[in-house]
């Protein structure tokens, strides 16, 4: 979706189109969450890991 949909305004004229536009907000907040499908490495705080990495050279795993 492109980022310029958020700005546009909604006109509704009726009671029909405001059930719909309710309806359809109402279905998106029970979507489920999105999940990650890639993972993310917490960042090293221990020395002495910070210390083998760098003795073995930084690799994909």
């Amino acid at each position: 979706m492109a980022t310029s949909s958020i700005f546009t305004n909604v006109e509704i004229k009726d009671r029909k189109s405001a059930e719909i536009f309710v309806d359809a907000l109402e279905k998106a907040s029970r979507l489920p969450k999105r999940v990650p499908t890639s993972k993310v490495n917490p960042p090293l705080r221990d020395k002495e890991a910070i210390r083998a990495l760098f003795e073995k050279g930084l690799t994909n795993e």
